[in-house]
């Protein structure tokens, strides 16, 4: 019986399922969503949470740990300088699922693995829109170029073509 074993088994040998779960969680670290099935995206959720938990201790045990279990250090690197200090004050639940409903073609349940509270629309966030702001009503005077290191002007050169008559055979 398997009473109290909580690993999914996802229909992988055990080093397939890590190396898959490991993989699945570096690009959810890399692009802040990944689209997956609903299973596989309950089986990474535990992972990327202990991940970011690392992250917030920041420690260089954490770190080589972190390394260990996803084998990607410029994930890794992304993950302790960007997001684990986006959570800094939550508790826990940094990720969340969202279905998205069935595959076409095999009806497999699709959902979106993604941060909470992590913005990824393309414009700044609104602290960041105004230190933005503050920093646009200063324009800096333009320099006026040095007349000692001016390039000199290139040459415009005219071709001419010629029509050549074709040789006969």
């Amino acid at each position: 019986m398997r009473h109290q074993k909580h690993t999914r088994k996802l229909g992988r040998t055990s080093s397939h399922r890590d190396a898959m779960l490991a993989n699945l969680v570096a690009s959810l670290i890399i692009h802040k969503r990944v689209k997956t099935t609903l299973a596989k995206a309950k089986a990474a959720r535990p992972l990327a949470e202990k991940l970011v938990t690392l992250g917030k201790n920041g420690t260089l045990h954490a770190r080589r740990l972190a390394v260990a279990k996803i084998g990607q250090r410029d994930a890794v690197g992304k993950l302790f300088k960007e997001i684990a200090p986006g959570f800094k004050d939550r508790k826990g639940g940094y990720t969340r699922i969202v279905k998205l409903g069935p595959r076409d073609s095999d009806s497999a349940p699709i959902a979106f693995l993604e941060w909470v509270d992590f913005v990824i629309a393309a414009e700044p966030a609104p602290e960041k829109a105004e230190k933005a702001e503050k920093t646009e009503k200063a324009p800096k005077a333009e320099k006026a170029p040095k007349a000692a290191k001016a390039e000199p002007e290139a040459e415009s050169v005219e071709v001419e073509v010629v029509d050549t008559p074709e040789k006969k055979k």
